[in-house]
């Protein structure tokens, strides 16, 4: 059975800290993508950018502690060393920090949103 968000709180909990964080570290273009019922990947795939390598770098760094610290599980991060693409894996919530030109030519949304926005 295909568990939804709304069954688990604790989803949503951690959607809205992953968004209200990358909000506060003046992350830009920041996308949301609604998975369930189209992945079982997780509920939800968050798609930001940083003006620098650095600024994707802090802000990973801050979402992990900020999950640790909220939800008490540890995020896996991958691709910090140089911060271009960083996925931050949190389970149901799985965020990709991008610096802008490497999120344009990867273009995730456009891969996942399946024909809707999927804004945030």
């Amino acid at each position: 059975m295909q568990r939804t968000p709304e069954a688990d709180p604790g989803v949503e909990a951690l959607h809205q800290l992953v968004l209200t964080s990358l909000d506060d570290d003046q992350a830009v273009e920041t996308v949301s993508i609604p998975l369930a019922g189209k992945s079982s990947i997780a509920d939800y795939m968050v798609v930001a950018s940083g003006r620098s390598t650095r600024q994707v770098a802090s802000m990973a760094n801050k979402l992990a502690e900020k999950i640790k610290a909220e939800f008490g599980r540890t995020a896996r991060v991958e691709g910090l060393p140089t911060a271009d693409w960083v996925l931050i894996d949190a389970g149901d919530v799985i965020v990709h920090l991008f610096r802008p030109e490497v999120r344009s030519f990867y273009n995730l949304e456009r891969m996942w949103a399946f024909g809707d926005a999927g804004q945030a």
